[in-house]
């Protein structure tokens, strides 16, 4: 044992192997057991709520992330917390971060939540290189503490710890972090970090971090307040990396860069498509023994992991970075002909969110889209015409779709009207006529297929479209421009 800080405990802080040997005996055990262990039964006041609490009246804890990691830090490490902007272990440069994960109905585990690392300083980020920055001081060596989350669970000192593992990104990783931040940080300088968003990177975030949805801060070269937002991995990231960092003996995705010695991912990924450019979908079949009298449905998409050396329909980088491929067909006549679907809404559910946090609005806030083109020519040959990453532009985001969110809302809201116009049944959702950006149409299977709405009535399945010419209007003039015909 050694002395820290006025406690007596069984690891060395300088060490980070020896925080990480004695952070197992967590595992296992709940918060509230780690409380009630603890042999000084001092009691603690909680950050997070202001509120003091002692061993007896532990079950009043708020349901707060916050305070389970500062239970963590004074109940079992024994230090106190303190505003300290140095890592939490900062002789051992090891940051400690608490973090839920989800089992799913499949037996398969996911991360809750994107991990908040550091708040995104906007006067002083803009003078740091990565390497020296605040963020990857603190995010270099992280042990991470899982817990399972279980909704049915009333208290959260109730949730039991699964893994305790120091990590620290790989170097594959670390270059695309690396890019990312400089996304960032390149926005920011730009005067425009009002405008971030967690799509315009892949695994490094720039998340929403405020106390209301009003919250504004000042920024170095514009006028324009910004939301706080705070460096974070991203969901799909921490889900990767409790599947394949963390979880022992867990199979790992194929990876599109097998040596991890490229400057740009995305750059890549362009390369490698672009390198069939013109290739016809038939050729494409050939090209890798995929039988064409057997056509999959999602033959296009396939073909794009195929392309990229991925011989399933997973890539290690893609579900990292929540990146969607995004299969297009342009007609002859320089059209798309269909919309883009997304995921069904519930109706009930839709009319209790907000939309800062919006199921659709967040979706679209933080998924990066490959979008794989393919184009008849004038012999209705479809031939791959090339490939670009995309995430929603900000104005289009908080304009139109916003508009289309809240108006389908209030229709909901109002009672969905349906009427029959020659034969055919007619509702007063958002139409694709109506606004240039989306709409909301049916993405059911038959008409049986229904949710339940507010007033009890069964209406098929809904869900928000991108549309058509929207979609077309995105794409990069060398894809769209005729040139291989």
């Amino acid at each position: 044992m050694m002395a820290s800080e006025g406690y007596l405990v069984e690891y060395d802080r300088s060490d980070p192997k020896s925080i990480e040997a004695y952070s197992q005996r967590m595992v296992g055990k709940t918060f509230r057991e780690i409380w009630e262990e603890d042999g000084m039964r001092q009691p603690i006041m909680l950050r997070e709520s202001g509120a003091s609490y002692g061993s007896s009246d532990v079950s009043e804890v708020k349901r707060n992330k916050g305070n389970l990691g500062q239970i963590i830090e004074e109940k079992f490490f024994h230090y106190a917390c303190n505003s300290d902007s140095r890592a939490d272990f900062y002789d051992a440069g090891v940051e400690l971060k608490v973090t839920p994960y989800r089992m799913n109905q499949n037996g398969s585990l996911s991360a809750k939540e994107r991990l908040i690392l550091t708040m995104i300083d906007y006067y002083h980020v803009v003078n740091e290189t990565f390497e020296e920055s605040h963020f990857w001081s603190k995010s270099r060596l992280i042990l991470l503490v899982y817990y399972l989350y279980v909704k049915e669970i009333k208290y959260n000192l109730d949730y039991k710890i699964g893994y305790c593992r120091l990590f620290t990104p790989p170097e594959q990783d670390v270059k695309i972090i690396r890019h990312d931040y400089y996304i960032i940080v390149s926005k920011i300088k730009k005067g425009k970090a009002h405008e971030l968003s967690e799509g315009d990177t892949l695994y490094l975030g720039a998340a929403p971090k405020a106390a209301t949805a009003k919250d504004r801060r000042k920024q170095p070269f514009s006028e324009e307040l910004a939301k706080p937002r705070a460096f974070a991995f991203k969901s799909s990231y921490m889900t990767y990396v409790l599947n394949n960092y963390i979880v022992p003996g867990k199979a790992t995705y194929e990876p599109i860069v097998q040596d991890g010695s490229v400057d740009s991912f995305e750059e890549y990924v362009v390369g490698k498509l672009d390198q069939y450019r013109g290739y016809s979908v038939n050729d494409l079949c050939m090209e890798f023994h995929i039988e064409i009298e057997k056509k999959p449905k999602n033959l296009e998409a396939i073909l794009a992991y195929r392309m990229l050396g991925i011989k399933g329909n997973h890539a290690e980088e893609f579900e990292k970075a929540n990146v969607v491929v995004k299969t297009i067909r342009i007609g002859k006549n320089n059209r798309i002909k269909e919309s883009m679907s997304f995921p069904t809404f519930r109706f009930k559910k839709l009319i209790q969110e907000e939309w800062e946090d919006s199921t659709f609005g967040n979706y679209l806030r933080e998924t990066r889209f490959l979008f794989v083109v393919y184009k008849f020519d004038k012999k209705d040959v479809l031939r791959l015409r090339g490939c670009q990453f995309w995430n929603i532009p900000y104005e289009d985001l908080e304009t139109n779709v916003r508009f289309v969110w809240e108006r389908t809302k209030q229709v909901i809201k109002d009672g969905l009207q349906v009427t029959m116009v020659n034969g055919a049944r007619r509702n007063n959702l958002p139409k694709a006529s109506e606004n240039p950006v989306c709409h909301v149409r049916p993405h059911a299977q038959n008409a049986q297929d229904t949710y339940e709405l507010p007033d009890g009535r069964s209406f098929p399945k809904q869900c928000f479209w991108l549309n058509n010419t929207y979609i077309y209007e995105q794409l990069d003039e060398e894809i769209k421009v005729d040139q291989i015909d």
